[in-house]
């Protein structure tokens, strides 16, 4: 193939590959379907990407049967140098197709022949879960999920199999990217979807636990303030024991990143270090060395120290203090800078005797000296001066502090 000479147009202006389905969006330009549908849904872009011009959300792909005949006719040509035939594309969903699908599931036979459907149409393409969230597919998943998973029965009262149902429309949900007001309509009205997604992470498998995580992630990224501060500890207790149990590595993300982004507000702090966050995050990195796996950890265990309780339960774990001190200078710059201001909180609003000296036994002094002395940001080394200032007192003189750190002590 790379003897022949390939016309420039036949070309993706994407991926610069031969084009399988050519298509033309409003401003002219032509591209292959699966690059531009990447480009606009899952790149989350609203611009041609030759001509820059604004996109409309709702753009419309309409094939160019004219340039795939041509294509086709050089394949055909070109058969002998080894050239295949590109095959018929499938044509879209229709919004119409979909809205029939939903509305004929009625029986708990044809609901799940239903969710199967709707799985196999969203896996052939981007445009075919716009359709699906256009048609009304996000709401007939979500109610499967409220309507069909009781607190007390495997079985609805329809007959549906719980497990399998809401796994399985949980399974379409996250794959089908829903965007940012589709979310928010989810979590805007009540908590009646986010109550049912409790009791998925209650009573759920491993794989339906770990969509419904994710799924809480993706809401919470575009939910208003008010729906984080009126969560329960149940709430925090439940993603906390996701963490505990390991079900995935996506799921243990997505629950770091969900408690980053839900500690700031109200009294969320107290709910998860009551819930058991600051332990389990300290076991997490006893075991973890991926960078940004820690980096995650130490901000969420940094924002549970912003709290009397946080701080008191990382003091009580053996670990605590050691692992935050053995974490900088060790991950990275973001998590060298997480970590000193865990021991800034704790030097600044918990430094009882007995803590300042456990600090100077375990080396955290000297871990903050060796701040002061390389390049690891100026953020951790202004925090890292100011408590060695703030208790230079106790320790300036202490026998526990190298020679060739003591020197960097600050004045």
């Amino acid at each position: 193939m790379d003897e022949i000479d390939v016309p420039r147009f036949f070309l993706c202006p994407i991926s610069l590959e031969i084009m399988k389905d050519p298509v033309t969006v409003l401003t002219g330009i032509t591209y292959d379907r699966e690059s531009i549908e990447k480009w606009l849904f899952s790149g989350k872009n609203n611009t041609c990407p030759v001509t820059k011009q604004a996109l409309p959300v709702d753009c419309d792909l309409i094939q160019n049967h004219t340039l795939r005949r041509l294509i086709q006719s050089w394949c055909i040509m070109n058969a002998s140098h080894g050239i295949e035939r590109i095959p018929t594309p499938k044509p879209p969903i229709h919004k119409n197709q979909i809205s029939k699908l939903i509305n004929d599931a009625k029986s708990p036979q044809l609901k799940m022949k239903c969710l199967e459907k709707l799985r196999s149409i969203a896996s052939e393409s981007e445009t075919n879960k716009r359709c699906m969230e256009a048609a009304g597919a996000v709401q007939f998943l979500a109610s499967i999920v409220c309507n069909n998973y009781s607190a007390s029965e495997e079985v609805s009262d329809d007959g549906l199999d719980v497990t399998s149902a809401s796994c399985e429309a949980l399974s379409i949900l996250h794959s089908l990217q829903v965007s940012e007001a589709v979310l928010k309509s989810l979590t805007g009205k009540n908590d009646e979807f986010i109550s049912s997604l409790m009791r998925v992470m209650q009573r759920g498998n491993y794989d339906s636990r770990a969509y419904a995580v994710l799924l809480l992630k993706s809401m919470f990224e575009v939910a208003e303030g008010m729906q984080m501060i009126c969560l329960r500890t149940e709430f925090f207790i439940e993603i906390v024991q996701v963490l505990r149990e390991q079900i995935s590595q996506q799921a243990s993300k997505a629950v770091l990143k969900l408690l980053i982004q839900l500690c700031p507000w109200g009294r969320n702090r107290t709910k998860a270090v009551e819930a058991g966050a600051v332990s389990i995050l300290i076991e997490l990195l006893l075991d973890s060395s991926e960078r940004r796996t820690c980096e995650m950890i130490l901000m969420a265990l940094e924002m549970l120290c912003g709290c009397a309780e946080g701080r008191a339960e990382l003091l009580q774990h053996g670990a605590g203090l050691a692992i935050v001190s053995k974490k900088i200078l060790r991950v990275s710059q973001v998590g060298s800078d997480r970590a000193v201001r865990i021991i800034w909180s704790i030097s600044k609003f918990s430094a009882a005797p007995a803590v300042l000296q456990q600090m100077l036994q375990l080396g955290v002094v000297a871990k903050l000296c060796l701040v002061l002395q390389v390049d690891c940001g100026n953020k951790a080394r202004e925090k890292a001066r100011e408590v060695l200032k703030l208790h230079a007192r106790a320790w300036k003189s202490s026998p526990c502090i190298p020679n060739n750190l003591l020197s960097w002590y600050p004045s």
